[in-house]
Parts: C-alpha cells; structure tokens; sequence
C-alpha cells in the first residue's frame, strides 16, 4: 500500500488511543461514540481531499489506500484498546495469541468509500475463550459503527486445510496483510503457504482464476459495451485486472505488476496501460460510491451525467460530456481485454496450459498455413518480420483465419497490436483493400474476425471513420450497445439472415436476400450505415458521403458506391414508413416507392432494416414490427414491378381469411360470413391465424352477445409484454380512455394499433409493460381489467375528469433523458387523412393525454401507430373532422398544434420542464 500523505489528518492512533481509554471510563456507549466521530471525520477527511482534485488520474487510487489507512488505524486502536481495557491479560499464554489480518481488497490496499472488509482473526491452534471473548466484542463494535464486515476466525492449520480446498480461500490469502496483533502468526502463515500451497501449483491455479472468470462474466454479461456496465464485475473492469495481479502474483511472487517487465511478462508500455486502466477504474468507483453514498459500482444512466461534470467531461460539437465519459470508459475496458489477451498468452508460453480460446474447426497437423506458423492449432506469426518486411501480412493474417476456420494464437495478436503504426501505409494498397473485402463478405461469416480485427486495433486505423466510432455510445434508452458493437452485431445478423437461420422470425429478408444483385453493396452498407454518429449533424447524409469516398478505395465501382452511399443515406427510411405511417393509405406507398426507385434498392433496404432493428438491442423486434415490415415490402414490389412480382394484397388477404376459417372450429357458416365481412386488406395481414382466431372470439362477445367490451391479455415473458386486446363499439374518445386506463394501472404502453372494422365495431391492440418487462401479476391484470370496465363502460366519456395522471406520480428513469417535444401536421401524406406526428419523452399518460386532446378537437382517429424508442415516444395519428374530411383550415391546424404542444409540454414526473420546441411548418 502506497504512503499516505499527511496521514494524522484522517486519523491520529494516538489521540484515539488516548481518547479511548478516557471514554472507556465512562462506559461503552462513549467509546462508541468516540470511535464513531473518529471514522466520520476521516471519512470527510478523505472526501474532502478527493473532491478537490476529482480530476486527478490517480485521485481513485488515493482514496483507495486512505480508506485503507483510516481503517487500519481505527481497528489497531480498538485491538489495543480491547486487549488492554476490556479483556487484559497480564501473562498470555501461546495459545491465547492472535493476529488480525487484512483479506481481499482491503489485503491487497485498495478500498473503496463503501466496501466492506474483510478480516482474518488468526489463531496459533484453536479457539480459547479469552480469544473468542476478543472477537466477539471488536465485531460488535466494527458492526456498530455501520461497518460491513466479512471475517474468518482460523489457526494457521485450518487456513492452509481450506486453501488446499478451495480456491476463493486461496485468493484471499494470497493476499493477506498483516494489520495487527502476533505479526510471527502472520509471518508463519505466509512462509507456509508459499511453501505448501502455491510451489507447483501454479498452472492449476491460472485455470481457476480464468474459469472462475469465464463464469463471472456469464453471469453479468459477457460483453464490455454495455450501456450500464458494471466497473468491478463487468467485462473489462476492475476484477479482470485484479484476476490478472492475482495469477501474477500466484506464479511470479509480485506485489507489483510493474515488476512483470523484468520477468518479460509485459513491456513497459503494457505495464502503464495496466496502472493507467486501474487509475481510471478506481476514480470512476469512488464517484459512485458518493454519489449513490453507498455501495454502487453500476455505471446508470441516472449517474453517468453528473460523473461526467465531476470529472470534467465538456459537451464537444455533436458529443455530449456524458457520450465522452463513457467513450473513454468503454476505451479503457478495450485496453484490459488487451491485457488480458496479452498475459494468458505469456502463461501460455511459460506453462503449455491447454490454449484458453476455442479449438479450430479441424486439427492441422501441418505447422503452417500459406506462410504462417500454427501453435496449438492456431494461426500465429514467427516473429515481427513478417509485418514489418510485408505489412499486408497484417491483414492477411486475418483473412488466413478466417477462410481456413482458425483461431489467431494471442501471441500473434500482441504483435500485431504493437506494430499498428503499419496499418496506415495499407489505406491505398490494393491488396490489403481486396483482402478486407473479402474477410468484409466471407461467406463463413465476417463478424468473429471483424472483432478480431477490431480488438487488435486495425479495423479502426485501416478505416479511420470506423475508429471515430469506436466505443462511442448514444445516451439514450433505446441503444443497447455502442456503435461499434452495433455494427458488428448487425453484421453477423446479416451472415445469420444469408444463412437462413431466422427464416422464423424475417422470412421475407431470408428469401429476398438471395436476390439482391450484389452482396458487397450490401455487407458495406450496413458497416457503413451508423458510421458518421457522434459528429452532430444528420449521420445518415454525412454517412452517405463517407461511403462516397470509401467505396472507390475499397475496389467498388462507381455504381456500387452509389448505391452504397443511397443505402446509408436512406437506412431509416423503411422503418420510419413502416412504423410511422398507414402502409394502408395508398399515398403512403406511392411516396415510399417513389424515395425507392427499383426492386434491387427495395429488397437490399428491407433486409438492411431487419439486420438494423435486430442488432439494436434485446426485445426491441418483434413480430409486429416484422409484419409492418413485411406488408410495406409487398405492397411497395407490388407496385414498382406492376403486379408482375409478388401477389396482391387483396391475394394474400383471401389466404389470411382462409387460414382463419380454418381456425374457427364450431362457428356455423353464416357467423364466419358476417366475421369477415366486417375486415378490410390491412386488417386481416396485420395478425397471424390464431390471433384473428383471438380476436373474431372477442368480436364475436360484443357484436352477437351484445357485450359492450370484450378484453383478451396474452403474456409473451421471451419479449417481457404483455398485449392487451380490446373490442367495442367505437366512439370519439374511446383511444383516449383506453389510454388513461392504462396509466391508471401503471402499465407501459409500448405499442398500439387502432382497426376500425366495417360495422363500427373497434379493434384496439396494445403491447405493454411494467417497469421493463411483462405486465404480468395476476392482481395488477384484474386491477387493469376493472378499471377498462369502469371507464368505457360504466362511465364512457367521462375520461377528462376520471383519468387524471398527476405528472409526479410516476418516477420514470426515462426522466433522466431530455427530448425536444415536436408536433408535424402533414397533409400529403394521405390522401384522405391528416396525419399528425407527435415526439416527445416517454412517461406515463402521455398517450391519454394526446388521444384526449384530439377527442376534444373533435378529431375521429381512424389509425394510430404508437411506438417507443427508449426515451422518446413517437405517436402517429391518421385523423379526420367530425365532417369526415382533411383538415385544411390554417387557424384550427395551428390550434390544433398549440394544444398538443401543451400536452407535450407539462412537466414530466418530478415537475422537471421539457425543453421548449421548435415551430414545425404544416407539409401543404
């Protein structure tokens, strides 16, 4: 543990001992209060220091060691005071000796404001009663001061009996110090379990350490750009360096992995990448730990923008401080996967342990692959020659692998990361851009050996666009991963979609995939596609001119890089259509094919948008939202290739109906005619086969029974929703009061669809959710139920004055996020409809509110798509007058803006104002 400066500021023993033994006089709950005052005035002592140079690298590690100290001295004075005071011994006998010694993190030196603390009270043989009598009371104490503390109570031999048997024991005893008491106990234990534990253990101890590892990272994530990373557990974090500083330690006899450069373990600048990680690491906890004023090592989106002004990360053009923050995070976790790669391939070498990656595919028996060496059935390098004489080999390395289904020995991987300075000079060299083409669009899957690529470094300085997005992050709930991951995910779902293994969830993608006229087009567009994000401004059109200015370097012609760069300058597009407008409305096709032009830009746009949605994140496809896709594709083909290309809608709406008859088993011929008469196109390709089974059943309750509602709930735990079908006699304002009811039951509404059937009966489907995952709990189900009778029922109309969300109810995460609120009026969209576009950050009763709103404009909702991007609700209305005509007069277009605007507008949970908005002209 490093020297701590000025230490009597935190804690002078002397002046505690002293205080003590006049508290002690005065009986127990002085010294409690004594002890107590001392720990608090260390404690802000310590915070003081840190917070006044919260900018510091090394201001985490510092609190670290004097947390250490403050705790070392105030156990030392209640050792003493307790062995002196309260249980003297006057001639201990060799038994009644005892050490006190410090385990895990805080043997090693390094405690965080809140951790607890690990203590071994060691004994010479077994416990006596005076020395039981001693540990009870310095517990008691410790756990009286608010103190979390793990202890062990264990003679020399039962430490080394258990360490033999279990390798967390181990661990903590590879790094036990001495704290206080019988230092000879300590120094036994020590020789000892170098002599009888660790000589020769060293490889089996290296497998435990890395599979306990393995297992860590199964169970909190095995990925290092999570959005919400754990610092101390996650991929990347702090116990991965601790994992390392124990095998070292085990195998080299270390206490400092500096010292690793003299054994030749790492190189110096490996070394400092290893400190300088820790710094950071540490830094980052101890501001957890204040501002949560606990124990906290998840970096949430509640905390990450105020760490970022703390440690003094600034808003730069297109970069928030809070995006810089992470970005430098998601870095440093980088550099200890570096570490990581780089040390087992050292151990490997030192041990011929049994390689840590996955064996090939094939045994080689040959020891080398098309100039290659192979070690242990991977692909290696001979030496730094073959880079520095043909720096193409850098790539070529790869591009072996990948086509001969190998693994890259670490020891390669290390040397290619230490010559990164060649990769520039292959940016024009023609070989070295055919060779990333081709690992870019391998038909054995491009995506392990671009994160190979990337891992090492090369794919960021061999596209230096590519770089600038690496470990960038987008605060906001709706990315799951940075944009790097991302893009490399989208990419293996594209390889996943080519080989039909999602066949069951994007059929049409699997099928058109094998029609697109060329797979480079798309392959590069979707690496492409986010690639300008984080620079401010549309990342769509500045994307669009980096494919421009690539394509020519990576040997496209000039027809492929054009529609590489329409591709990225468009990849939203399918999606907004889709999930913002009414596929259903003529106009909306005619618009959407007119953007698109041809068959070939149609089908590589729908499986670019499929690989896009999928590698956003978990739960966010869904089948809904492949239907959309689905019908816009067909509908658009239809169009572009005059009926020619797929069937008809009204075609595949006769098999729709079809499918259904077949699942209504019992209805007599005259209710199935009447069913589906009542259904439009759109309605019956919206739904599969049992779900308009569902639903005929509910219309069936409230046209034939003479119900006036019917409710089905279907739980999907795999998407974590719920969705909630609702059938009634339509009325103005039905939307609204179906909106509120759900608010009033706290549920999340996701997603909503609106079918308006042809005897006024309404279909209304919800997809929602609680706090994240599936409304599910049978009580809030029946609660969610009583209140949908209550308001449509019981009290139709009655909304305005019944659901009344007051905005602080509800604390939502999602307050954490700020979204311009927006309001678009566009009347050419639809031919027969306004279509009103409305954005604004999620929370609860929003939707109620904008539906009341139109309800008492006296607007008719004919369809509705509701949907959510993390934060940001996007809420799309197709509406008529009460005349049943476009809205067109200018006076009631701006009113009608101004009251949405004003439900948009309302403080969101906590009273917090939304930011004011831009005007948005009406599209005439």
């Amino acid at each position: 543990m490093e020297l701590v400066r000025d230490q009597r500021a935190i804690l002078d023993r002397r002046r505690l001992s002293a205080a003590l033994l006049w508290a002690g006089e005065r009986g127990e709950p002085a010294v409690l209060d004594c002890l107590k005052k001392a720990l608090a005035e260390g404690r802000a002592e310590i915070r003081r220091r840190f917070e006044a140079g919260a900018r510091a690298e090394d201001a985490g590690l510092r609190v670290s060691h004097e947390t250490c100290f403050l705790m070392d001295q105030l156990i030392r004075c209640l050792y003493d005071y307790v062995a002196e005071q309260v249980f003297p011994l006057a001639n201990p006998s060799a038994g009644e000796r005892l050490a006190l010694v410090a385990l895990g993190g805080y043997g090693r030196g390094e405690l965080a404001p809140f951790s607890d603390i690990d203590l071994l009270f060691l004994l010479p043989y077994k416990q006596t009663p005076h020395g039981e009598q001693v540990v009870e009371f310095m517990l008691y104490r410790l756990w009286d001061l608010g103190l979390k503390v793990g202890h062990a109570v264990r003679s020399v031999d039962e430490c080394l009996r258990q360490a033999r048997a279990d390798m967390i024991v181990r661990t903590s005893l590879l790094e036990a110090r001495f704290l206080w008491g019988e230092q000879p106990l300590h120094q036994e234990l020590r020789q000892r379990f170098r002599r009888e534990i660790v000589a020769g253990s060293g490889p089996d101890f290296v497998e435990a350490k890395l599979a306990e590892r393995d297992a860590r990272l199964a169970r909190v994530g095995d990925t290092r750009y999570a959005l919400e990373p754990n610092i101390k557990e996650g991929k990347g974090g702090l116990r991965d360096l601790q994992t390392l500083y124990w095998i070292a330690k085990y195998l080299y006899q270390v206490d400092d992995v500096s010292a690793l450069v003299d054994r030749g373990v790492l190189s110096a600048e490996e070394a400092a990448a290893f400190d300088k990680a820790a710094a950071f690491l540490w830094t980052l906890r101890c501001h957890l730990h204040y501002l949560a004023d606990r124990a906290e090592d998840r970096l949430t989106f509640d905390l990450q923008p105020e760490l970022a002004r703390r440690i003094g990360y600034t808003d730069h053009a297109g970069t928030r401080g809070v995006e810089r923050l992470m970005k430098h995070y998601f870095l440093v976790a980088k550099s200890v996967g570096d570490l990581t790669r780089i040390f087992c391939a050292a151990l490997e070498a030192k041990h011929q342990r049994k390689p840590r990656l996955r064996l090939p595919a094939f045994g080689l028996l040959r020891r080398e692959v098309e100039g290659f060496p192979v070690e242990g059935g991977r692909l290696s390098l001979s030496g730094p020659a073959l880079l520095t004489e043909n720096p193409v080999n850098m790539l070529r390395l790869f591009e072996v692998a990948q086509r001969r289904g190998l693994d890259i020995h670490p020891h390669a991987m290390h040397l290619v990361t230490r010559h990164l300075r060649l990769v520039k000079q292959l940016r024009r060299d023609p070989e070295a851009n055919r060779l990333f083409v081709a690992m870019l669009t391998s038909p054995k899957g491009p995506e392990a050996t671009l994160r190979w690529l990337n891992e090492a470094g090369v794919f960021g300085r061999f596209i230096p666009d590519f770089g600038r997005v690496v470990a960038q992050m987008q605060y906001d709930m709706y990315h799951h991963y940075t944009v790097d991951e991302h893009t490399l995910f989208a990419i293996g779902i594209l390889h996943r979609i080519e080989q039909g293994e999602l066949k069951q969830e994007a059929p049409v993608a699997s099928t058109v995939v094998h029609q697109v006229l060329s797979r480079r087009v798309l392959y590069l567009a979707i690496l492409l596609h986010d690639i300008a994000k984080g620079r401010g401004g549309d990342h769509s059109e500045l994307g669009a001119e980096i494919a421009q200015s690539l394509g020519p370097r990576l040997g496209f012609s000039e027809e492929e890089t054009e529609q590489v760069a329409w591709l990225v300058l468009h990849h939203l597009l399918m999606s907004n259509t889709a999930f913002k407008r009414d596929i259903d409305d003529p106009r909306t096709i005619e618009n959407f094919a007119a953007a698109v032009q041809s068959l070939e830009r149609l089908r590589l746009l729908l499986v670019l948008t499929v690989a896009d949605i999928r590698a956003v994140g978990p739960r966010v496809w869904n089948n809904w939202k492949a239907a959309l896709l689905r019908e816009l594709y067909w509908r658009t083909a239809e169009k572009l290739s005059g009926g020619l290309e797929t069937l008809a809608a009204e075609t595949r709406a006769i098999e729709a109906r079809e499918a259904l008859v077949r699942e209504l088993a019992g209805w007599t011929p005259a209710e199935i005619e009447s069913h589906l008469a009542r259904g439009h196109a759109a309605y019956w390709l919206a739904f599969d086969a049992p779900a308009l089974a569902r639903q005929a059943r509910l219309i069936r309750t409230v046209a034939a029974e003479g119900q006036p509602l019917a409710l089905d709930t279907r739980i999907d735990r795999a998407r974590g929703s719920t969705e909630v079908t609702v059938a009634a006699t339509d009325r103005l304002g039905l939307f609204a009061d179906l909106a509120g009811a759900f608010a009033l039951a706290g549920a999340d509404i996701v997603d909503a669809r609106i079918f308006t059937l042809a005897d006024g009966l309404v279909l209304d489907s919800f997809t929602i959710q609680d706090a994240g995952g599936a409304f599910e709990e049978p009580s809030k189900l029946a609660r969610l139920a009583a209140i949908i009778r209550r308001i449509v029922v019981d009290s139709p109309g009655d909304g305005p004055q019944d659901i009344a969300i007051p905005p602080a109810a509800f604390a939502s995460r999602f307050d954490l996020f700020t979204v311009v609120p927006r309001v678009l009026l566009d009347n050419k969209a639809s031919a027969g409809h306004t279509v009103i576009e409305v954005n604004g950050r999620d929370r609860k009763g929003l939707l109620h509110r904008l539906t009341r709103t139109l309800a008492d404009l006296k607007l008719q909702i004919a369809s509705a798509k509701v949907s959510t991007f993390g934060a940001r609700a996007v809420d799309v209305f197709y509406v008529k007058d009460q005349f049943g005509l476009k809205i067109e007069d200018e006076k009631r277009l701006k009113a009608i803006r101004e009251r949405l605007m004003e439900a948009l507008s309302e403080p969101a949970a906590g009273g917090r104002p939304v930011e004011t908005a831009r005007s948005i002209a009406v599209a005439e």
